[in-house]
């Protein structure tokens, strides 16, 4: 009978600035999440200004920070998990999950990411909310950064671009590795840790018209450096107060494939690719790569770094490589007259051989088998699937049900070219969280409507609903999954 190896870690994955709400509760304190304001793409051409999307300027803060308005800043209210997480955590369990990846709010212990003393309140909540996971034996996954530094350490401190913000963040991993050493062994450091190029405010704190557009790019890159060091730093801490604990990095798996085999479309994808591995390789092998090397003195940039910096980053790399995967792309020397889709903050070339979702994501379950078998043979380390998922408008039929075959069969299609990469091709893959089990605002548009789950949430995209809960079809097609270690799904292969 064909299944997943034994201890495989089937799960769910979310983010605590897209689903917990209590913006304004507990002691927490703003974040660059809470000034995100909701837009609601109607075409193409909208949903491809990916910078648009996520882009905050100072008035743009200021605005934000003027109003306790919940509607059109909806991660202030999310799903309400922090009322709801009880409720929530039992329906995952229900499922069977055997870990849950989830972040910390960083402003939730830190309210301002710079005092010294942490907001205890906060400190409790994630304490009740890993001992309802570790009540049904379930091992919380958590992220110390998933896109929601403080919104001081962005309007006070330039973002990540301050060296001061390492201390800062050091500081916070220090108290929250103390405090949950015997309750979380499994750790991220920074989600997507690439993307502070695509949003630089969401991941870094940066606030581009804060900087002359010619620096920008440079500026992006040494903020970059600080979170590297960050990293490794982080890395250091948690082995040192949990010994028995596995730190990740998180990579956003953006996989591209040339458009034509004309060379020079292939050189085009290989420096393309490399332009994602440059900051996993930076964290896997504990130094920079000597082509991001060239790329800063060809641009005839100056990234500030010390010898102690590099002695760190080499000292302290990752135990394992997370990434996140949704979808593939092609790119091209000239795309010009070619058709453009959105992917995961991403704009792209689209594949006329593969299908697209809702929002232009190109559905590809063997591209994540490539990824997987690239991921596998670069760094010959554990692999962890920490986010994958089909964003969907779901219909609620009169008796509540919601039938989303169409999400069960892109998972299924996915969890099988994971078993290939695993059983024909070697890969040692530690587990696979899909991203949003239960809905919640999704990421640049900060929409509702675009729902991933195997829950149902009753809140549409201005906030309006019962906030109850209940469960899609594909709840039980994914607890059978679990239950028979991908037995269910696996017998014609």
């Amino acid at each position: 009978m064909n299944q997943f190896p034994e201890g495989f870690l089937w799960g769910g994955a979310t983010a605590a600035n897209q689903l917990e709400g209590g913006w304004k509760e507990g002691g927490k304190g703003p974040s660059v999440s809470d000034v995100a304001k909701f837009t609601d793409p109607k075409s193409m051409k909208e949903l491809l200004d990916v910078h648009g999307l996520t882009d905050i300027t100072d008035e743009d803060i200021k605005e934000a920070m003027a109003t306790d308005d919940e509607v059109y800043y909806p991660k202030r209210h999310g799903i309400d998990f922090y009322h709801h997480y009880k409720e929530d955590i039992k329906l995952l369990a229900g499922m069977g999950f055997k870990v849950y990846r989830m972040s910390i709010a960083w402003s939730r212990i830190f309210p301002r990411g710079d005092e010294l003393e942490p907001n205890e309140e906060g400190l409790k909540f994630y304490d009740a909310v890993f001992d309802e996971c570790l009540k049904y034996n379930m091992q919380p996954l958590v992220t110390m950064s998933h896109y929601e530094p403080p919104l001081a350490i962005a309007t006070e401190y330039n973002g990540w671009y301050n060296r001061k913000v390492i201390d800062f963040f050091v500081h916070y991993v220090d108290v929250i590795t103390k405090r949950y050493a015997s309750k979380v062994k499994y750790w991220l450091t920074f989600n997507e840790v690439d993307s502070i190029i695509r949003h630089p405010f969401m991941t870094g704190g940066l606030i581009e018209s804060r900087f002359k557009k010619e620096e920008f790019e440079e500026v992006e890159y040494q903020a970059m450096h600080h979170q590297f060091v960050a990293s490794a730093l982080a890395v250091k801490i948690t082995h040192e107060n949990i010994p028995d604990a596995k730190v990740g990095c998180m990579l956003t798996k953006l996989t591209y494939y040339p458009y034509s085999c004309k060379p020079e479309d292939v050189l085009e994808e290989r420096e393309r690719m490399r332009s994602i591995y440059c900051y996993s390789d930076t964290q896997v092998f504990g130094e920079y790569p000597k082509y991001l090397l060239t790329k800063y003195k060809n641009k005839g940039w100056h990234i500030k770094m010390t010898d102690e910096d590099l002695k760190i980053m080499k000292a302290y790399p990752v135990d394992f490589i997370s990434f996140s995967y949704y979808s593939s792309s092609c790119v091209a020397h000239d795309n010009n007259g070619l058709e453009m889709t959105t992917g995961n903050t991403v704009t792209a070339i689209k594949n006329p051989y593969i299908p697209s979702s809702d929002w232009g994501w190109q559905i590809d379950p063997i591209g994540l088998r490539i990824s997987l078998i690239d991921l596998a043979d670069r760094y010959r380390k554990p692999l962890f699937v920490v986010e994958n998922g089909l964003g969907a408008k779901d219909v609620v039929e009169e008796d509540g049900s919601i039938h989303d075959d169409y999400r069960i069969d892109y998972l299924k299609s996915h969890i099988i070219q994971m078993w290939h990469a695993i059983h024909d091709d070697g890969v040692d893959l530690m587990g696979y969280t899909t991203w949003a089990p239960i809905d919640l605002i999704s990421n640049s548009t900060n929409q509702m409507s675009k729902r991933y789950g195997f829950i149902y949430v009753d809140v549409d995209d201005y906030g309006h609903g019962t906030y109850q809960r209940s469960k899609k079809k594909s709840y039980d097609w994914y607890k059978e999954v679990i239950e028979t270690n991908g037995a269910s799904i696996l017998k014609d292969e």
